[in-house]
């Protein structure tokens, strides 16, 4: 139910996120997806990626601060209102969601990430609720 996404704090400079792509490039490793947000010092780089392990130990050895966290993948239908049902349910259980982002996963529906507050319950809120997610074995070989 959770799949390995990889998050790097990039500073705010010219080249600094060119520089972390180059050395994943250079790594051999595949971007299945990607996330970027950013404050006024610094950026946090967010990607999934099938061989999390061997990204995180590449960024780390060429000097970045990464780290690896667990999200939640849902899969809404395409219809309006989809991801908006999803998300009340987690409201009212309770549940503070931190950030959600797309996913470039092919599948039917729209793929999104999602990070939480209390990241078991929410499992349990989707599971009970039919609320269709993915697993790391849904991840594409490329």
């Amino acid at each position: 139910m959770f799949i390995k996404q990889v998050s790097v704090f990039i500073e705010n400079e010219p080249g600094r996120l060119d520089n972390a792509l180059r050395i994943l490039g250079e790594g051999g490793i595949d971007i299945l997806s990607v996330c970027i947000a950013d404050t006024a010092d610094y950026g946090v780089l967010r990607m999934i990626i099938k061989d999390s392990e061997k990204a995180h130990r590449i960024l780390k050895e060429a000097g970045f601060v990464s780290r690896i966290d667990d999200v939640l993948a849902v899969v809404v239908d395409n219809k309006v209102g989809s991801f908006r049902k999803v998300m009340q349910k987690l409201h009212d259980e309770g549940i503070n969601v931190k950030y959600v982002y797309g996913l470039c996963i092919p599948t039917e529906g729209a793929p999104i990430a999602i990070r939480t507050s209390d990241q078991e319950k929410t499992a349990e809120i989707l599971e009970r609720e039919n609320v269709r997610t993915l697993s790391p074995g849904d991840l594409p070989e490329h």
